[in-house]
């Protein structure tokens, strides 16, 4: 479990295309210290959660070198289901990504980040 977030369940996975969701719960450390009395989930983490499921299920390094395009909608709160949809082309080694509310739908995050390919 990466910083006490629960178990993906993974929606949509082949070599280039995956979608996940993921309960992001009130409990997880990735609250710790931000907005103590607001807490919301911090662009970083969005970013380190993106680079984990990518690592995780296109073996992609953890890092975002080269980021092309992030843009942050709305604020993701405590105890809420997203869908990560993440798309890999391999031959540019360009990763794209959306983050959205699994209910309505809404859009939290986007963008483009490219990965270094060996």
């Amino acid at each position: 479990m990466i910083h006490s977030i629960p178990p993906e369940e993974v929606l949509i996975q082949n070599e280039s295309e995956l979608v996940l969701k993921v309960k992001i719960v009130s409990a997880s450390d990735y609250f710790d210290g931000h907005f103590p009395n607001f807490k919301l989930l911090s662009a970083v983490a969005q970013i380190d959660l993106l680079a984990h499921y990518a690592a995780k299920y296109f073996e992609l390094p953890l890092s975002t070198p080269k980021i092309k395009r992030f843009k942050f909608a709305d604020k993701i709160l405590p105890d809420t289901s997203v869908i990560f949809k993440i798309n890999f082309d391999s031959a540019s080694g360009k990763v794209t990504f959306d983050i959205s509310d699994s209910e309505k739908g809404t859009s939290y995050s986007s963008g483009t980040y490219m990965v270094e390919l060996a």
